[in-house]
């Protein structure tokens, strides 16, 4: 019932597809990311990889078939390349034990999937509800990804598959039709595919219960405040958006105390000062600079602590001037710099009724508020 891929659909706030990236991409023994997608989700896949600067070599466009989609990923594969790993964008919390079992199984074997042991009884179904038999589960196996093998047997069984015209369910499947012995590395419950709703609930309740583990909070918040004196002779500059008015704020940078508030809100949530601490008016690189360079180190900080931006609530108290017309745009600007969507950022203005240092139009304040979520 999604409106696209559910890969593309959000996981705590980050795509599943990034998600199952950022899984490969921090272990260290891949070396090359290929992502397969359906045609149409080409330029807006490279979007997203580049909006959460994922490290992905290739994007090509897949086929009618798992089959097809996989060998126009493999036709990519760089020929010195040992060993070839397949895995389920619809996978997002696999972890780097099940990756190394099963690199290390490829290694002893030629090729490998991860999967689990059955473990519910099984039962044989006949005329659509009546059972027929229980199956013995002894030797049977649930089949996860990866799956892979050096690369020379995977060309082997994917070259032999279309010229015999075998369409096969799974990389395993290509194997067992070429007589290449496959083994099974230990996969995990939580390496599940997200196919129906309740899987995605399933999947954000582990990844919650990953985070505090991990002694990494899954949520956090963060609160900014900043105000600058109006004067003449300066721009008015608010969200990245020059506002026609007859004054400016001071300040050594341009003085967008939208993106001031922002950028305190995201430290504070990341324990990491304000911004006076990070790009002090005393350094003369940040004199004049667009407060969005500024927006967008601080991001990189969040960043670098696996955080990334949930939604954030901001508001502009100005006397004047009249700012709902530009509202839009400070929000495309802003969530530009925070590497986030722009419907996660909302933005109201309102005046104090001719009271205080905003209503004599002294100057003008903002405040944000943000809730940042586990971005691995």
């Amino acid at each position: 019932g999604l409106s696209q891929p559910k890969q593309f659909h959000e996981l705590v706030g980050i795509p599943m597809l990034i998600r199952t990236i950022q899984a490969f991409s921090s272990h260290p023994a891949i070396s090359q990311i290929i992502v397969a997608v359906p045609a149409g989700y080409l330029e807006s896949t490279r979007e997203l990889v580049g909006k959460y600067r994922s490290p992905v070599d290739r994007i090509v466009a897949g086929g009618e078939t798992r089959q097809q989609s996989v060998a126009a990923g493999l036709n990519m594969v760089e020929q010195e390349t040992d060993v070839v790993l397949v895995h389920d964008a619809a996978r997002p919390l696999v972890g780097e034990k099940v990756i190394t079992d099963c690199l290390a199984a490829i290694s002893n074997h030629g090729a490998a999937i991860a999967g689990i042991p059955v473990a519910d009884t099984l039962k044989s179904v006949v005329a659509g509800s009546i059972i027929h038999n229980t199956v013995d589960r002894t030797n049977l196996w649930q089949a996860q990804t990866p799956q892979g093998a050096r690369l020379a047997l995977m060309r082997q069984a994917f070259d032999k598959a279309t010229r015999d015209g075998f369409i096969g369910t799974d990389e395993a499947a290509l194997f067992e039709h070429s007589k290449i012995p496959v083994a099974v590395s230990q996969g995990s419950a939580h390496n599940l595919k997200v196919t129906l709703p309740q899987d995605m609930e399933v999947a954000e309740a582990i990844l919650m219960n990953r985070s505090c583990h991990t002694k990494q909070c899954s949520m956090k918040v963060g609160h900014g405040y900043d105000a600058h004196r109006l004067v003449a002779g300066r721009p008015l500059v608010l969200g990245g958006v020059t506002v026609p008015h007859h004054a400016g704020l001071a300040g050594h940078s341009d003085a967008d105390v939208l993106s001031h508030a922002l950028c305190d809100a995201l430290l504070g949530a990341l324990s990491e000062g304000d911004i006076g601490r990070h790009f002090p008016d005393t350094d003369q690189q940040y004199k004049g600079i667009s407060s969005l360079l500024l927006l967008q180190k601080v991001t990189a900080i969040m960043e670098e602590k696996g955080m990334a931006l949930g939604n954030a609530d901001l508001t502009i108290v100005a006397q004047q001037p009249k700012l709902a017309p530009f509202l839009a745009e400070m929000q495309q600007n802003l969530a530009r710099a925070c590497n986030a969507a722009p419907h996660t950022i909302n933005i109201k203005a309102t005046t104090t009724e001719n009271m205080g240092f905003t209503g004599r139009e002294e100057g003008i304040a903002a405040h944000a508020l943000v809730l940042l979520l586990v971005n691995r």
